[in-house]
């Protein structure tokens, strides 16, 4: 049973991570009507998003490769006939950099709000609640921001704002690919745009808390699902994630996000009702 229940998790974290709906947010709940009705817990969470990262790298790839050797580039010699270097101010380098600085804030709030992270914020009131809220949130961005600006203009300010962003995701229900859209919708990027460079944001500080709580798990007690059954779930998750991103990046180019954020809200409310009842237990 155990099997099933990851092969159904792998498939929940794969279709919500990349939409703006929360993907932590569907484990911890989806989890509670599996039958085990156990939070899958935030190791499992974080181990599986390997799987969805990697559709990450593998649909970005060239991108990736582009900034990575640019930026590098971008400390070469630029002086006399034999110039190797790229300019600083190459759209490619301030990517570059702004991943690297937008990375920063998730990093220490991460490190120094573990407890929060695996006991507190696991609230099934705190993930309904921020569900409705920053569901709002993304609407109000979305129908307000200008979705003007390409991603080759983004600043520092606006990668550095979008990183703080990044960092809510550490709550279930925020969602990391929804708080950085509403964040970039709101500085006016395009949704391609600010989709684009929230996939590419995620990657070091999703890959950093997976190896980290991967290699924190050899040793400890399993939790509620073993290596063999985490391991399936995030294979799952790689599979059907690539397939996400390709669907995302072609709807959001001519859609708006008004379908999640209304989706968000029906699911935040539905939370607060099993709550209510006492047909779910927020912990």
């Amino acid at each position: 049973m155990s099997f099933i229940e990851a092969i159904i998790l792998g498939l929940v974290q794969g279709l919500t991570e990349f939409l703006p709906i929360s993907s932590s947010a569907h484990l911890r709940i989806v989890g509670e009507f599996l039958p085990s009705k156990t939070d899958p817990g935030a190791t499992f969470t974080a181990i599986t998003q390997l799987g969805t990262e990697a559709a990450v790298i593998i649909y970005f790839w060239k991108d990736i490769t582009r900034i990575i050797g640019r930026w590098f580039r971008s400390f070469g010699s630029r002086g006399g006939s034999h110039t190797t270097g790229i300019p600083k101010n190459d759209p490619d380098v301030r990517l570059g950099w702004l991943i690297i600085i937008g990375t920063v804030p998730i990093v220490l709030l991460g490190f120094f709000a573990q407890s929060y992270i695996r006991d507190q914020w696991r609230s099934l009131w705190i993930t309904a609640t921020v569900l409705i809220v920053f569901g709002i949130v993304l609407g109000i961005a979305d129908w307000l921001g200008k979705k003007t600006k390409p991603i080759e203009a983004m600043s520092y300010r606006s990668g550095i704002t979008i990183g703080l962003a990044q960092m809510l995701a550490l709550i279930p229900g925020v969602s990391r690919s929804g708080a950085t859209t509403s964040a970039g919708l709101a500085l006016g990027y395009s949704r391609p745009a600010t989709a684009r460079f929230a996939f590419l944001l995620a990657i070091p500080a999703v890959f950093g808390s997976g190896l980290y709580e991967l290699v924190h798990s050899f040793g400890e007690p399993e939790g509620a699902y073993g290596y063999a059954e985490t391991a399936v779930a995030t294979a799952i998750a790689f599979v059907v994630g690539y397939v996400v991103i390709a669907f995302l990046m072609r709807y959001i180019s001519t859609h708006s996000f008004l379908p999640f954020v209304i989706y968000r809200i029906a699911l935040g409310i539905a939370v607060i009702v099993l709550l209510s009842t006492g047909v779910l237990l927020p912990s």
